[in-house]
């Protein structure tokens, strides 16, 4: 008995998070009593039921957007709230020179108009429930993976077609949870009719750019503002119309003008996207010296690249706004990440965390013959290398230039050795509007020099690409000289020409034969990493399933997977640099900052409106109670991840008080591990979005929609 309290005591050590309940990423349809009560005694008023099973549970609220952020539906009339970066491609590509959305905003003074948008959507969850029992009296568990996958799909297929008879604008998916010891089955109900309705300035919505990125103290009012539309007669979904109207939700978000104050409940509610905090010591130190790091530089190349085309010339801005954006996001979370493993000691205390689970082996015999440590590092350094230059290759030739995709894409629609086809042909439409040949041609040639450079650095036994060679001996060396030619003698760029995809037609094709010199590279990294890669996921599964066994006093959650998760915890600030941090921004700060732009600093420029309306000397229903000041942004010990972008910020009445729209630089490492003394989530203040919605857009219409008075 005190050989088992002593691993008890070492579990509830190593899971301080946990045992306070404040980490996680929780499902709601399932969540613990014990993290129920823990939200209540934080301050949080709600009945259990309406958090997930009432009518207006406030899990109905909230959306999945677009299937990469999170957001919110705040009135009877389905308007939507999220990030401003979650809504930068509609915007984006609503905008000329003449009718620049993204730098001088948009308001649609009436219903019609709202701007459509393709391929965009919100789905709400309408259900979640644990399928792993029913799983495993089919003999899951001792399948293969690919008589697993094809039970699953079997399974699923099945499964849609049950709620299709209910409801036909129902759809399921099942997913892996706890790294596939659990399935859940999860149902949705999408609406695809999606319109643009406010946007603030980029200046604004983005404002601090990549210096304020991932960084506190933030002044960013990262928001947009859509609208579900529906069928007029089911009120259901419908693909777009100009019949279709606003969507009329039995339920929808309250917004608080209250505020909040230190130490107040605070919860989101969201879609993050992917967290490992299950995985090995090993797997933490392959994403940071395989992954993260060579991510990084080769962004770092790309992005000097892209900005100087882009300062240059705003109808390409325009174009690549939202390429650079997300690419230099997690650039730059790459290199957060990496530092914070490293400050951290995340990969040593991971390896000793690991040590007692082989103890506990020992002890019990749980596991044993199955989860294998000394099996897991030889696989992960069997694949170590591969996996590297698997980096490299993506960053360096995947959908990094127009001509890049392009050639790729060719490959892939070559026909397979033995296909009876005889004559197969393929044209790539006329998209030159989408890119420039000046950036993308900068951009190749660069990432070309720089994988050569990589490579015989890193990777010093890889044979480098044949066309490296053509470089030399045809180009002096020149390989921007050699992109140009590649750009205007292969076929590849003649946008409306049938290509015959034929070995033989394409033989002397010199944009076929660096395609094939590129995927080669990658073909032999796959074959290295397929090899190993069932056998990691098994062992990784093993660790997790040992660690939920180790631990089984305490609650735990499954990693993210982009499926709704609530987080919860309080509003207050951190020690940065030693100094109280702060628990918000107000008005001057952003003043302040605006004034640094005017000398020079190109991420605080914003619009002179902006300084005005930020410098009054009163704001009105916006001025927060309690501290007499404009609130802008705020801070949370929330548990969020990429994903989370839009999510929503509740009190604890379940209203209202903001977006959550990005960490700080301590919480780079919270994908893998969470630190409640220093990660924490930035929210930007409901009040302030509200402000310039009313000051700067007079959009009185949205305001009486949404119920500001």
């Amino acid at each position: 008995m005190k050989k088992k309290n002593l691993f008890l005591a070492a579990a509830l050590a190593l899971s301080s998070a946990a045992a306070h309940a404040d980490e996680g990423m929780w499902t709601l349809y399932n969540l613990p009593q014990a993290v129920y009560e823990q939200m209540k005694s934080y301050g949080f008023t709600p009945s259990y039921d309406q958090l997930y099973k009432s009518d207006d549970a406030i899990k109905n609220a909230v959306v999945n957007f677009s299937g990469y952020c999170s957001g919110v539906v705040v009135s009877p009339d389905g308007l939507v709230f999220t990030n401003h970066h979650c809504g930068f491609e509609a915007i984006r590509s609503h905008s000329t020179v003449e009718h620049d959305y993204m730098l001088n905003g948009f308001y649609a003074k009436t219903f019609e108009e709202e701007l459509p948008n393709k391929d965009m959507f919100v789905s709400f969850m309408v259900d979640q429930k644990d399928i792993t029992e029913m799983l495993a009296k089919r003999g899951f568990n001792e399948m293969n993976n690919e008589q697993r996958e094809k039970l699953l799909s079997e399974v699923e297929n099945q499964m849609i077609k049950e709620v299709h008879e209910q409801d036909p604008s129902l759809d399921l998916e099942i997913k892996p949870f706890y790294e596939g010891n659990k399935y859940y089955a999860t149902t949705y109900r999408t609406f695809r009719d999606l319109r643009l309705v406010f946007t603030i300035p980029k200046s604004m919505g983005k404002f601090g750019g990549e210096t304020d990125n991932w960084m506190w103290p933030r002044q960013t009012c990262d928001y947009s503002v859509f609208r579900i539309y529906a069928d007029p007669n089911t009120n259901g979904p419908a693909k777009y119309s100009k019949n279709n109207v606003p969507y009329k939700p039995k339920h929808w978000a309250k917004v608080s003008m209250d505020g909040y104050k230190e130490g107040d409940f605070a919860m989101t509610i969201g879609y993050p996207g992917s967290t490992e905090r299950y995985l090995s010591s090993y797997g933490i130190r392959e994403m940071r010296d395989a992954e993260n790091a060579p991510r990084a530089q080769i962004r770092g190349v790309k992005q000097a690249v892209m900005i100087r085309h882009m300062r240059a010339d705003e109808a390409v801005r325009i174009k690549y706004d939202s390429k650079y954006a997300q690419s230099s996001n997690y650039w730059k979370n790459s290199l957060g990440m990496n530092k914070c493993i490293d400050s951290v000691g995340i990969i040593r205390q991971k390896a000793d965390f690991e040590d007692r689970i082989q103890e506990y082996q020992k002890w019990t015999g749980y596991l044993k013959g199955k989860l294998d440590f000394e099996k897991m590092k030889n696989l992960y350094a069997t694949r170590f290398d591969a996996d590297k230059l698997s980096t490299v290759w993506r960053e360096t030739f995947s959908r990094t230039s127009e001509f890049n995709t392009r050639a790729l894409t060719l490959i892939g629609m070559m026909p397979e050795k033995g296909s009876k086809k005889a004559k197969t042909y393929y044209s790539f439409p006329d998209n030159s509007a989408e890119w420039d040949a000046a950036l993308d041609k900068d951009v190749q040639a660069a990432l070309i020099d720089n994988f050569r450079q990589y490579v015989r650095q890193y990777v010093a036994k890889e044979k480098l690409p044949e066309f490296y060679t053509t470089i030399a001996e045809q180009f002096g060396g020149d390989t921007r000289k050699y992109v140009d030619w590649l750009w205007a003698t292969s076929v590849v760029m003649k946008s409306g020409k049938k290509i015959k995809l034929t070995e033989k037609a394409l033989a002397k094709d010199p944009g076929y034969q660096y395609a094939k010199a590129v995927k080669a590279v990658y073909d032999k990294c796959r074959s290295v990493i397929n090899s190993v890669y069932e056998e990691i996921e098994e062992q990784e599964r093993y660790l997790c399933d040992a660690k939920v066994r180790y631990e089984q006093e305490l609650p735990h959650y499954s990693d993210a997977n982009f499926t709704m998760r609530l987080s919860y915890g309080q509003v207050g600030g951190y020690l940065l640099g030693g100094e109280p941090s702060g628990y918000y921004t107000e008005a001057s700060s952003i003043v302040r900052k605006m004034e640094a732009g005017e000398k020079g600093t190109i991420d605080y420029q914003a619009e002179p409106v902006m300084k005005q309306l930020l410098s009054s000397p009163d704001f009105g229903k916006y001025t927060d109670k309690t501290t007499g000041k404009m609130q802008l942004c705020f801070l949370t010990n929330n548990d969020i991840t990429g994903g989370n972008s839009g999510s929503p910020m509740f009190d604890g009445n379940g209203n209202l008080i903001g977006l959550a729209f990005d960490g700080n630089w301590d919480s780079l490492s919270s994908d893998i591990w969470f630190d409640k003394r220093l990660a924490r989530c930035i929210g930007v203040d409901i009040r302030y979005m509200l402000f310039l919605m009313d000051k700067w857009g007079n959009a009185e219409r949205l305001l009486k929609e949404i119920g500001v008075k």
